[in-house]
């Protein structure tokens, strides 16, 4: 589809206000603003102006400059005539006795004025004096260069004060270029020596003079001064009174500008990435409150920038984009010695890179880049890296079994056996490769990589799992579970999600995938569903000693996946009422989507539950001993009273250690697909009353971000200075996406792996084929017999 914006994802300019100030302005200080004199008043409103639009004006503002420079350079040198003249008077003073004195008096001068303090002195704490900072910053590095070269008139000083406040040269990230829609708020240097505050008086009222000048002709040419421009970008500085206002309006049941609040989404991911861009860029791993990054590999993984390279495309962002892209073609290698774990690398590195691919290709006007079109030396970058890195992760399938190793070396093309639980791999890592791996075949026609991948489905199915629920770990050496622990937490969780996505991939031609999806989801039903007292919540438990064993009450935020893709696997991607309307619609496939609502409900209260609305990484539920059966009468209340001492919150427990929010994206995951799928109005209130509290407790102040959090359920919470990679792959885009109109990213034609990278659907043509047949099995999924397998043949 060759179109400019073919889901109509940006109704508006692609360059966006920064809100770097957002949390900070809660502590802005009013009275400070009263003090400042009518010309720093004046530098201050054109600078907040200017800034706001920054990106839109920054070719204009060239022009600017450049016709400004010619008349500053003039009006300066007029200026050093003038004084060069009452130099030259002085000199031919008939008192030459008092020319020492008045030299040495001069002298003096300068020198106590270089210690001399304005009396507005700006706040370099105070995330809302940033503008303050950079005029100070701007003129600072102006008159130092000038000392250092010796070099430089007054109007280059000048004209480089202003180029500074456009685009501040922090040293550390002066070797990147400006880009279009990159905020220029970094944070002002603060080195010594003598300021531009030291110059004579005169000489500064000069400068100021022209500087306002200079932002007055800008903000003229712009009209930003005119009606709504000016007005949004004072409002952005303002006390974050959307929060309240537009929760107030989705309350009253008022018609919702739903593209409105997906924009404060927009913002929230400018936001996120031009603080890791900032601080940390490049590196993988992102501390947003001290402001530092760390890497995994002694050359960087591009853990965060891989990750977030198909989110920068949805939400439009072209020159974040094109920067991540250069890094991606100057800066990445595999060729490292370093060990990876192959599922966390494939779902986010390898998934991110087949992503980029996909949504370049197939909508290259998202976020359009010249770099990756037909024909260019680049086109197939996103490609190219994808095929690199698979060739690496392929010797994780070169274990005895056949089953993956849990890690691999990525320059030595070696798989590492588990350090952990005697050298078992998880059984969901390992079976949550195969989107990827398939789709990678496809691109390249190399059946390998289709092979290995499918037959770790088969050794997994070999086993004969009672009721389609697998033990979350398996040895890679031999091929068999270790161990009972069955649940659809950690370690089990996407298992049971690349079931049914499998199916769908292929364009629902492999139906072994949809056969033990469904054999799963009954044995949820009957081994691991009940419902909690005195409300009768529906819960998702656990079974660490096995099927046979007590039933653990405890429920990971991971499985807050479960909803989404229940309901998914229901209609297939199809909305229900369109579902419904099919032949092949059944009472199980209403009796699922039941199901679905019920644990999308629950999953919410989880939220609801916490003080910040923000959930723990594991709630323990209150259930009856023995616990209901699946079949047992519940009605669970409809509305989360707010009350502390309501009764359904007798129902939720968090324990203190488990009450850290990692930013996780599940949850609003399954938000987006009933969204889709049902056309239920409340799970995007509810999405948007969750953004909210994100933004209301993570955002880190001067700029930082947004962090995870060590406890959600204090007021203020406890932080834990850290951005995940998800944050931006995931939580931000399910949001994104679920403030969309519906046909961006249908669901009957895009899978998404479980890092929310999207993918296509295809089909699987003559090269490939389903591989392996399932084992003959009883009533309970015992393997019986020895069956035929084409695999084995």
């Amino acid at each position: 589809m060759n179109v400019r914006d073919p889901f109509n994802i940006r109704t508006g300019s692609l360059n966006r206000t920064p809100i770097a100030t957002w949390k900070s302005n809660r502590s802005y200080n009013t009275a400070n603003s009263k003090a400042l004199s009518p010309l720093q008043h004046i530098i201050r409103t054109a600078a907040t102006a200017t800034q706001s639009a920054a990106a839109d004006i920054r070719d204009k503002a060239g022009e600017v400059l450049q016709s400004a420079q010619q008349a500053l350079t003039e009006a300066t040198a007029a200026a050093l005539d003038v004084n060069l003249n009452t130099d030259l008077e002085k000199a031919q003073s008939p008192n030459p006795e008092k020319q020492p004195q008045q030299q040495q008096k001069q002298q003096q001068n300068k020198k106590d004025m270089s210690f001399t303090i304005p009396k507005n002195v700006p706040s370099f704490t105070n995330p809302q004096r940033q503008l303050e900072d950079h005029l100070w910053a701007a003129a600072s590095s102006s008159s130092s260069r000038q000392r250092t070269t010796g070099t430089g008139t007054a109007a280059s000083s000048v004209l480089n004060g202003v180029q500074d406040f456009i685009s501040p040269r922090s040293s550390s990230r002066a070797g990147l270029p400006m880009y279009k829609d990159k905020p220029y708020m970094y944070p002002p240097r603060r080195g010594g020596g003598q300021s531009a505050w030291s110059r004579p008086v005169s000489r500064w009222k000069r400068t100021c003079g022209f500087l306002v000048l200079v932002l007055v002709g800008l903000v003229w040419w712009t009209g930003l001064f005119a009606g709504h421009h000016r007005e949004a970008a004072v409002s952005r500085l303002g006390d974050w009174g959307w929060l309240r206002q537009e929760g107030e309006v989705g309350r009253k049941g008022a018609r919702v500008d739903w593209l409105k609040r997906r924009e404060r989404v927009v913002e929230a991911m400018e936001l996120s990435w031009d603080a890791y861009e900032r601080y940390a860029w490049g590196y993988d791993e992102f501390h947003p409150e001290s402001k530092k990054g760390k890497q995994m590999a002694p050359k960087g993984l591009g853990w965060i920038i891989i990750d977030s390279l198909d989110t920068l495309m949805l939400m439009n962002m072209t020159s974040r984009l094109t920067q991540a892209r250069e890094w991606l073609a100057k800066s990445l290698t595999w060729d490292q010695d370093q060990d990876v774990n192959t599922f966390e690398t494939t779902i986010r590195m390898l998934g991110g890179l087949l992503s980029a691919h996909y949504l370049s290709t197939e909508y290259p006007n998202l976020a359009p880049i010249p770099d990756d079109d037909p024909g260019k030396p680049g086109e197939d970058l996103y490609l190219e890296k994808a095929k690199d890195l698979a060739d690496r992760l392929m010797a994780a399938f070169d274990s005895p079994s056949g089953v993956p190793y849990a890690s691999v070396n990525l320059a030595k093309y070696k798989g590492i056996v588990s350090h952990a639980d005697l050298g078992a791999s998880s059984t969901a890592e390992t079976t949550t490769l195969q989107l990827e791996f398939k789709y990678l075949a496809k691109l390249t026609g190399e059946k390998e990589f289709w092979d290995k991948a499918e037959r770790v489905m088969k050794l997994v199915d070999d086993n004969g799992a009672k009721d389609g629920l697998v033990p979350i770990y398996i040895f890679a050496t031999t091929g068999k579970f270790h161990g009972e622990n069955i649940r659809l937490g950690s370690r089990g969780d996407s298992y049971y999600e690349y079931l049914i996505k499998q199916y769908l991939q292929t364009n629902k031609k492999e139906p072994v995938y949809l056969e033990m999806w469904r054999e799963a989801l009954q044995g949820v039903r009957k081994h691991l569903i009940t419902y909690t007292e005195p409300s009768r919540f529906t819960i998702i438990g656990e079974r660490p000693s096995g099927l046979g064993g007590d039933l653990s009450p405890k429920m990971d935020h991971l499985v807050c996946f479960m909803p989404g893709t229940i309901a998914l696997a229901a209609t297939g991607g199809l909305t229900e009422q369109e579902a419904k309307k099919l032949p092949t619609w059944t009472k199980q496939d209403e009796a699922d989507m039941q199901l679905a609502r019920e644990l999308m409900h629950t999953c919410w209260g989880m939220y609801k539950w916490m003080a910040t609305g923000l959930a723990a990484e594991i709630t323990y539920f209150n259930i009856a001993k023995p616990p209901l059966p699946e079949s047992a009468p519940h009605n669970a209340p409809a509305e989360f009273d707010p009350s502390p001492d309501a009764e359904w919150r007798k129902d939720f427990d968090v324990k203190s250690m488990d009450s850290h929010n990692l930013q996780r994206p599940e949850t609003v995951e399954s938000l987006f697909y009933m969204w889709r799928i049902t056309g239920e109005t409340k799970y995007r209130e509810w999405g948007w009353e969750m953004f909210k509290s994100f933004v209301n407790y993570t955002a880190v102040a001067d700029g930082g971000g947004f962090t995870s959090l060590t406890n959600a359920n204090k007021i203020p919470p406890i932080t834990r200075d850290n951005m995940e990679s998800f944050w931006l792959a995931e939580t931000l885009k399910y949001f994104y996406l679920l403030f969309s109109p519906d046909d961006l990213l249908p669901l009957d034609r895009i899978v998404l792996n479980t890092e929310a990278h999207p993918l296509p659907r295809f089909d699987m043509g003559p090269l490939f084929s389903t591989g392996w047949k399932r084992k003959p099995r009883d009533a309970e999924g015992k393997v019986v017999g020895k069956g035929i397998q084409r695999g084995d043949e």
